[in-house]
């Protein structure tokens, strides 16, 4: 008669950790929660990093959702291969440490959890919570060079969009790179005023909602992905109309006061409904995309 042998119970692997093991995550949460202490400091408490707690968390859950998964194939991995990653990556987070970059330091530092992951539980186990792995990245702040070369294009092209449009209409309306002036009043579009800042929690929570009710159907997923970036892009552009059209019709000071967080707001909201909208119009190909035995 055949028989299946259950795989061994939590207790059972942590039985079977060896004293490198133990030793591997104590060294890893001796760096780690100072780093994560900095991280919430400088870069959730600004505009550019306040998705970080809520992506921390929803990270966590992917992850916890998946431990029977985890579960099922984990295997101790290779400790040699580990340690060979972690000695150049610990070179790296203490030179990050003293020169006092924080991004290199987080993404460092995320990437000897994943190092000391792997060693408990094996790659297939990574293979297995590959998605919010790379979702956890969210969480740390991207370097500023990086960050400025990917908006400084997007705040040039939302710029000339919006005088092209408010010239369309009738305003008198006139750009040169970033700058806007239109009727009295000269408007600087930076990443903030552009909601550039919010492209990167757009993203994170975009990718969060396809994973969650899409990740049977990767043709369909990647499809969807795809689409985020073009639709936080454009709520940015709205979101610059409108600031326009507040200051010229109101005022420099309402452009700024409440109605500056408003049109933010208003930015965010219509992109995340932005993404259910399109997630809807494209019920049929997700039906004809969805793998067999899975209801779309």
């Amino acid at each position: 008669m055949l028989t299946t042998t259950a795989p061994p119970d939590i207790t059972t692997r942590l039985r079977s950790w060896t004293p490198a093991m133990v030793f591997l995550i104590l060294a890893a949460l001796a760096f780690t929660i100072p780093t994560m202490l900095t991280v919430a400091q400088e870069s959730w408490s600004t505009e550019q990093g306040a998705h970080g707690p809520l992506v921390m968390a929803t990270g966590i859950w992917l992850v916890l959702r998946e431990r029977h998964r985890i579960t099922a194939v984990a295997r101790p991995g290779n400790l040699l291969l580990a340690i060979a990653i972690l000695v150049p990556l610990l070179a790296l987070f203490i030179l990050a440490r003293i020169t006092s970059i924080i991004e290199i330091e987080s993404i460092v530092m995320y990437l000897s959890l994943v190092a000391v992951f792997y060693a408990l539980f094996g790659g297939a186990a990574v293979g297995a919570v590959w998605f919010p792995l790379v979702y956890l990245l969210f969480v740390f702040p991207p370097p500023d060079t990086l960050f400025a070369a990917m908006t400084q294009p997007l705040k040039i092209a939302i710029s000339e969009w919006s005088v092209d449009i408010l010239y369309l209409l009738g305003y008198p309306v006139a750009g040169s790179g970033v700058t806007i002036q239109i009727g009295q009043y000269e408007m600087l579009v930076a990443a903030a005023c552009a909601g550039l800042n919010s492209l990167i929690s757009l993203t994170a929570l975009g990718l969060f909602y396809t994973y969650l009710r899409h990740s049977s159907n990767w043709r369909y997923m990647l499809l969807l992905v795809a689409c985020i970036v073009p639709i936080a892009v454009l709520a940015n552009l709205v979101r610059v109309l409108m600031l326009l059209l507040i200051t010229y019709h109101f005022g420099e000071a309402a452009g700024q006061g409440f109605f500056h967080e408003l049109a933010g707001m208003t930015m965010f909201v219509t992109a995340l409904l932005s993404i259910f909208v399109i997630d809807w119009l494209f019920t049929p190909l997700r039906q004809r995309w969805a793998p067999a035995g899975h209801l779309a």
